[in-house]
């Protein structure tokens, strides 16, 4: 995936040098909409089938931290294959929609700024560090797709967060 058809996200817009704080921006909108808004809205499933705003932003939060281990491992091992976060099942392991919305904020905005620390640090040799990825297919990937789909993530569930919380009136 090179370029998102739904949210616009260009992968090879985002230059190297603007992935940390790119990454960083993100803990503002997700905190705004995590604490403006009525815990019960954030939890609606106002579209079967689709998580609630507070289970998109637990996800976020959750990528980030995720992608932060990767890093580790992909400095330490050659190209190594990365295991799947269990996206749909951390939903419900995890109790994502009991959280409470503050923390989530808290933890989001931490992890992101802990994630772009970690790729702020890395070398030009070590953004081409490759591990095989298992999504959107499994394949080798650069730490800087993994960067760059950090992002994309980050902007493309924002945008799901938007649509549910107007759905929710």
């Amino acid at each position: 995936m090179d370029r998102c058809a739904e949210c616009g996200f260009d992968y090879d817009a985002l230059a190297v040098s603007d992935i940390p704080s790119t990454l960083r921006s993100f803990a503002e909108p997700y905190g705004t909409r995590l604490l403006d808004t009525d815990v019960e809205r954030l939890r609606a499933h106002h579209v079967d089938g689709v998580w609630s705003a507070l289970e998109y932003g637990c996800h976020v939060r959750d990528v980030f931290r995720v992608q932060r281990q990767r890093i580790d491992l992909i400095l330490a091992e050659d190209c190594p294959t990365l295991t799947p976060m269990g996206r749909d099942e951390r939903v419900t392991s995890d109790h994502y929609n009991e959280q409470d919305p503050r923390a989530v904020a808290h933890d989001l905005g931490a992890a992101a700024a802990e994630l772009a620390t970690a790729f702020a640090a890395l070398s030009p040799e070590e953004w081409q560090r490759t591990a095989i990825y298992n999504y959107p297919t499994t394949q080798e990937r650069s730490l800087l797709w993994i960067a760059r789909n950090a992002a994309h993530e980050s902007r493309h569930h924002l945008m799901d967060i938007d649509r549910l919380l107007e759905a929710a009136g």
